[in-house]
């Protein structure tokens, strides 16, 4: 049977339509300053407001329900939710499925999150925090093979200091980079590890933390990992 040509270019057209309507529906949502937990109009009323059928209405929204922007509950409909954007995200965090050069740039982005939370840390750590940070160190080697810790000691370590850091969003995001940054890490993308003389380590920057300032902590973090960036620009 001939594929009848007009179909085509209407269910191409419909695609396009959809992708229209989804963004304004969000547009639509925002000029009338809903807010998480508010009801959004039914698929009746957006139809007649956007001027379309209540089936592309109907795939707008089944859009937006999988990317976690609304959400149906019993006896409301459909209302507005916060969006669960790392549940999002790590679907797509895999290693084996990014390129190069987006594997380089999330290594890059987690060395630049630890250097940037020091002003966190001294304002919510406890002298409780630093006797478990203490604790983690105990069984460390003073430095490691080309010193760079062993990842099962980087997981707890610089786990406790996001912890420490009380921003959940920032702990889950940092979760989400650690197999990231083992991969790269392990996986030969970046150049042989540089040898350097002086760093600071897990034991020094607990040191920082109890006497020191945020300063001097973000200059020690830098330095301890020092030879993480040797590798990124050598």
């Amino acid at each position: 049977m001939t594929p009848n040509p007009t179909e085509s270019l209407i269910q191409l057209d419909t695609s396009s339509l959809v992708d229209k309507v989804e963004a304004n529906l969000v547009k639509l949502l925002v000029e009338r300053k809903l807010r998480v937990g508010d009801i959004i109009p039914t698929e009746l009323d957006l139809s007649r407001s956007l001027g379309v059928s209540r089936t592309v209405v109907r795939e707008a929204l089944l859009r937006l329900r999988m990317m976690g922007l609304i959400d149906t509950k019993k006896k409301k409909g459909s209302v507005i939710t916060s969006p669960d954007i790392f549940g999002i995200m790590s679907k797509s965090m895999n290693p084996h499925i990014l390129d190069q050069d987006t594997l380089r740039e999330i290594f890059e982005l987690r060395l630049v999150l630890e250097i940037g939370m020091a002003d966190l840390l001294f304002q919510r750590i406890t002298p409780k925090d630093i006797e478990e940070l203490k604790e983690i160190v105990k069984t460390e080697p003073d430095t490691a093979k080309d010193h760079i810790f062993h990842i099962d000691h980087e997981i707890i370590f610089h786990g406790k200091l996001y912890e420490i850091a009380g921003n959940e969003t920032l702990k889950r995001f940092q979760k989400m980079l650690l197999p990231i940054f083992d991969y790269v890490h392990n996986s030969g993308l970046l150049k042989k590890p540089a040898q350097i003389q002086k760093f600071v380590s897990h034991k020094g920057l607990i040191d920082i933390l109890e006497n020191g300032s945020p300063e001097l902590f973000r200059n020690g973090m830098r330095n301890h990992l020092e030879n993480h960036f040797l590798r990124i620009f050598s």
